[in-house]
């Protein structure tokens, strides 16, 4: 995913995965990403988020579009890394989050 569609809404991203922090680091460095990755070796998180069940121990690939107050807007249950970046831009314009405002 492209950060760069996303820079223009008043928005915190970032990805979630149940690798260590020396995998997260190391894969990113080796796509040079603009966001970061935040990990859950433990998969508590993934486990709360119904990513990761007693019978699914490999991730889903979701993602969580989670209001200011904390509540989750939508889940995308559908992602495609390969326009993941557009289609998450998309969702947040049709979710009416606002754009950062021009300094």
């Amino acid at each position: 995913m492209n950060g760069k569609a996303l820079r223009k809404f008043d928005v915190a991203f970032f990805t979630a995965s149940c690798d260590t922090v020396e995998v997260n680091t190391k894969f990113a460095k080796s796509l040079d990403l603009d966001y970061p990755i935040l990990s859950d070796p433990g998969k508590k998180v993934a486990e709360a988020y119904g990513v990761v069940t007693a019978k699914r121990q490999f991730p889903f690939r979701w993602t969580y579009y989670i209001g200011k107050d904390g509540k989750i807007l939508f889940i995308d249950k559908k992602v495609k890394s390969a326009s993941h970046g557009a289609d998450a831009a998309k969702k947040l314009k049709e979710l009416g989050i606002s754009e950062k405002k021009a300094k």
